[in-house]
This record gives C-alpha cells, sequence and structure tokens, in this order.
C-alpha cells in the first residue's frame, strides 16, 4: 500500500504553507471588512442620519462585489490556465498594499468615504483572482488519497478566518484606528511569505482546442449540470445573502447595544468562538456520513440563531446567539466546500471555484449591501429578523427543490461511494 495514503497534509511542506498562508490572507480580509464598515458608519454618523449611514455599509459592500461579479468569468479561466501560485501571489500583493493605505490615510487624518469606497473596490478585484486560484491550487499540493482531508483542513482555515478576522479587526481597532490596518497589512504579508514558499505544484493539462470565451461558460454549465454542486452554491447563496446580521454589527454595537468599539469587538468575536470550537470537534471527530441533512439542519439553526439576535437587546444573549451562529455557519461551509472540491474535476476547479466564490461574495459583499439597504428601509431589527427567516424559508425550499441534499450520504462522488460500498460488502 502506497505510504502517501497515511500522509497527514499537514505533513507536507507545500500543503502546510498554503495552510498558513491562506488563513493569513483570510483573517486579514475579513479584519478589514469590519474595520471599514465601522469607520464608514462612524464617517457617516458625522454628517449623514442613521438611515442614510446605514446605506452607506450597503454601497460598501456593492463597491467589493460589482468587480467580483464582473470578473468571475476571467478570473476562474486564468486559474486553470495559469501558475495559480503566481496570480495568489499578486493578488495578495494588491491587498496589502491597500491596507498599508489605509493604515497611512488613517494615521495621517485624511481618510474619507471615496477613499474607503475606491479601496474597497481595489480590494475586490483582489479577491476576484485570489480566491479560484487558491482554492483551487490546494488538491495540486497533495496526493489524492488525502485530498479529501485536505480539503476539509483548507476549509476550516478558511471559514476560521473568515469569522475571526472580524474579531481581530474590532479588538485592534479599539486600541487603535491605525494599529487594526497594520496588523492586517502584517498578516497579508505573511500570507505573501508563505505563498512564495510553495514550490513547483503539478498542473492540469491546458486546452488550447477551444475558445477561451467558450472554456469560460464551460464552469457555470457544469455547475449547473451537477445538481448537488449547484444545489449547494445556490444554498449558501440565498440563505446568507439575506441572514447578513454580521454586516450590522456596527449599527447594533452603537445604537442597540450601546457598547461602542470595544463591544464591537466582543460581537465579532462571538462567531468566531463558535467557529472555533466547530473546527475543533472536526478536527477529532471529521464528518463522514448524512452530510447532506446535518448541511440542511445547520443552515436552520443558522437562521434561527440570526432571528434571535436581531430581536435581542440584551449584551449577552446577543453574544449567545452570534456564538451558536458562527459554529452553524462553519459546519454548514465544511460540508458545503469538501462537496464542491471532491465532485469536480480538477481540469474544472479553477472556474467552478469562481463560480463558488461569486456566490460566497454575493452572500457577504452583496449581503452587506442588502442588509445596509433593507436596514435604511425598515430598521435594522426588522432587517435582521427578515433575513434570519428567509434563510430558514429558503432551507426548506431547497431541501424539496434538490432531493440531492437530502440524499448525499457522505463526501464521495457517486463512482467512488459505489467501489467504497462495493468493496465494505466484500469484506
Amino acid at each position: 500500500m502506497p505510504r502517501d495514503i497515511h500522509q497527514h497534509p499537514v505533513n507536507i511542506s507545500n500543503f502546510r504553507a498554503y495552510l498558513i498562508g491562506r488563513l493569513s490572507m483570510v483573517l486579514s480580509q475579513y479584519a478589514m471588512m469590519l474595520v471599514i464598515g465601522w469607520q464608514t458608519y462612524n464617517i457617516a454618523r458625522e454628517t449623514m442620519s442613521a438611515s442614510a449611514s446605514a446605506a452607506q455599509l450597503g454601497f460598501i459592500g456593492l463597491a467589493q462585489f460589482v468587480p467580483l461579479f464582473l470578473l468571475t468569468p476571467i478570473t476562474g479561466w486564468v486559474a486553470d490556465h495559469h501558475d495559480r501560485r503566481y496570480i495568489a501571489r499578486y493578488s495578495v500583493a494588491l491587498q496589502a498594499l491597500c491596507a498599508a493605505v489605509l493604515a497611512l490615510a488613517t494615521y495621517e487624518g485624511w481618510i474619507s468615504l471615496p477613499l474607503i469606497f475606491f479601496i474597497a473596490a481595489l480590494l475586490g478585484v483582489a479577491r476576484a483572482f485570489s480566491g479560484p486560484a487558491l482554492s483551487a491550487l490546494a488538491p495540486n499540493l497533495v496526493p489524492r488519497q488525502v485530498l479529501p482531508n485536505a480539503i476539509a483542513i483548507s476549509s476550516v482555515a478558511w471559514q476560521s478566518g473568515m469569522i475571526i478576522g472580524p474579531a481581530i479587526g474590532g479588538y485592534v481597532y479599539a486600541i487603535a484606528p491605525t494599529a487594526a490596518y497594520g496588523v492586517s497589512a502584517g498578516l497579508f504579508s505573511v500570507a505573501l511569505l508563505c505563498l512564495f514558499l510553495i514550490g513547483k505544484v503539478s498542473r492540469p493539462q491546458r486546452d488550447i482546442s477551444r475558445r477561451p470565451i467558450a472554456q469560460m461558460i464551460d464552469g457555470l454549465a457544469y455547475v449547473r449540470r451537477n445538481r448537488l454542486v449547484l444545489a449547494t452554491i445556490t444554498l449558501d447563496l440565498f440563505a446568507v445573502l439575506l441572514a447578513g446580521a454580521t454586516a450590522l454589527l456596527p449599527i447594533y454595537a452603537r445604537d442597540i447595544l450601546h457598547v461602542g468599539s470595544a463591544g464591537l469587538g466582543h460581537l465579532a468575536a462571538a462567531p468566531a468562538i463558535g467557529a472555533g470550537l466547530t473546527a475543533l470537534w472536526f478536527s477529532f471527530r471529521p464528518l463522514k456520513y448524512e452530510v447532506g441533512l446535518k448541511m440542511l439542519g445547520a443552515v436552520v439553526i443558522f437562521g434561527v440563531a440570526t432571528v434571535t439576535f436581531g430581536l435581542s437587546t440584551w449584551m449577552p444573549l446577543s453574544l449567545v446567539c452570534l456564538v451558536v451562529l458562527g459554529s452553524a455557519d462553519m459546519f454548514s461551509v465544511y460540508i458545503r466546500q469538501s462537496l464542491i472540491q471532491l465532485h469536480t474535476p480538477d481540469e474544472m476547479r479553477g472556474r467552478v471555484s469562481s463560480v463558488s466564490q461569486l456566490t460566497i461574495s454575493a452572500s457577504n459583499e452583496l449581503g452587506e449591501a442588502e442588509s445596509g439597504f433593507l436596514a435604511a428601509l425598515v430598521g435594522p431589527v426588522a432587517a435582521v429578523v427578515l433575513g434570519g427567516v428567509g434563510a430558514i424559508a429558503i432551507t426548506l425550499a431547497w431541501a424539496r427543490i434538490f432531493p440531492e441534499l437530502r440524499l448525499a450520504r457522505s463526501f464521495d462522488p457517486p463512482d467512488i461511494a459505489s467501489e467504497r460500498r462495493s468493496t465494505e460488502n466484500v469484506t
């Protein structure tokens, strides 16, 4: 039996550098997103009403989403036809530069809404390229036998960074606004160093027989044909798009719970605690069976926690709700990312990852826009509660529309799952 079968992904130097780099990058990205939102809301409140300031949070989300939406077909094709390491390095370097500019502008006192919106758009461009490249790179770094474990670890690192990052941003901003961007720039630098430590890796064979535009469309066509991948991607899109409670944390911290920037750090840390505990559980007890039903259940819990948080005016209850929300989100993302990667051939992973990233960004950045605009119209509490109810309704509808979700017993594609069952029966 090959030795690689028993090799843990973390023991592979290329994957270890990748894992640390990706975690550092995502931590920095989401720390910056929270700080940018908080700074935007506070600057706007100096001259605008509460509803108009809430709308600015919507515009910030939109500024990051539009570049990604426009570039998605291109970035997926680029990730499948060029060295994914170099794509990731260039995009991380651009994000580090953005963090440095915001740190300098905050320190010197010339930070402004137009500058923040411009930087947000640049960050959207950088993330449009880094997401597909990094997602598609992970399977190239380990043997096929340990790929499921590597994907799970990578997904947990990504989700942990996405939820822990805002906590870092909130706490450091409470100490010094400039330091928050400085920490982000430092984390991006760590990520860049790690990406340079990744040696040469295998790349999928390039298809030169067809035009690039036709190949870009292939990613969308594959997602549409594979109903499990389609269901998984769109469930996250609509559920998290509606339930964007974390986008409104600056409003809750300042105007509803009245806990200020220090309290904002606690609110941002709460989902991180839930996500961290869930990730720790998976590290000891990897999920193997009934993954589809468990993902659906996790999204329902996510919606219930969102509704309860929206109605709460008591800080301890709000923190508990966010802990549960973060745990449920980690649970569902762990399953979703594993299903998408394992059900997609390597030569398509860049393009399918770009479609997946588009839905993730739609559910996050566009979700921020939706939450901000809705909060401006009906108030933040109603916006959060309606979003949570919508997430629950979407989950129940998807369970009926896509029976493939309910029937997904394990992470294995149908052919491998059938082979494994046959082997177990023979044994």
